[in-house]
């Protein structure tokens, strides 16, 4: 039986930058943001903790929650989704990674199963873990806002320190919502970050790129 200092190793392990995913590819957006000058240093946190409560941090948060349920119906939670990807970059980096995430599962484990979204693929392979479902999603929440850091660190001139820094100041709003997104339903997938959303979709013509979205 996996016992929660197991399941938590395993947690960290799933989530770390090493694990085979591709997530440094990806900026959702970002990128575009910054190329114009909508999203500077100094409005990086804003961005991030719009990101959180209201775009695509807080549809991911829901969807792993949803997948760690029991009797969660994976395949139904795969199409919401890709539903709920206003984009062709977002629906390519959350099924890229999820297929990519899948499959280190399934060697690691054998336990094989449909390739999904990532958070869907997350949550599932997460269900069986001792461990409260806020904390799971907490940390999850973690590694997705540490990539977007990342790929600003690479992107402008912010040093790594100060943006671990901006990730710190972060972890009361990413454990408010993944306590919300813990009970959350069906009915609560929404977001309202156009401005994100418009970058995704401009950065699809961007002449020159480093990332993926």
């Amino acid at each position: 039986m996996t016992t929660p200092e197991t399941a938590r190793l395993q947690l960290v392990q799933f989530l770390s930058p090493a694990f085979p995913v591709g997530g440094f590819a990806w900026s959702q957006g970002l990128e575009q943001a910054m190329d114009q000058g909508a999203v500077t240093r100094a409005a990086l946190p804003q961005w991030l903790s719009d990101w959180l409560d209201h775009g695509a941090g807080w549809t991911d948060a829901v969807l792993v929650a949803l997948a760690l349920s029991p009797d969660a119906d994976h395949a139904a939670l795969d199409d919401l989704a890709r539903a709920a990807c206003l984009t062709c970059e977002r629906l390519s980096e959350t099924v890229e990674q999820g297929t990519a995430f899948n499959a280190n599962v399934t060697a690691l484990t054998g336990n094989d199963q449909a390739p999904a979204a990532l958070p869907v693929a997350f949550g599932r392979a997460c269900a069986g873990m001792p461990l409260p479902a806020p904390e799971i999603i907490a940390a999850f929440l973690l590694a997705q806002v540490q990539a977007q850091i990342s790929a600003a660190v690479r992107f402008m001139p912010l040093g790594p320190v100060q943006g671990q820094a901006m990730l710190a100041a972060l972890h009361p709003a990413i454990l408010t919502r993944a306590t919300a997104a813990a009970t959350a339903t069906p009915d609560d997938l929404a977001s309202a970050t156009w401005g994100a959303d418009i970058a995704q979709m401009r950065h699809e013509t961007m002449t020159t790129r480093i990332f993926r979205s």
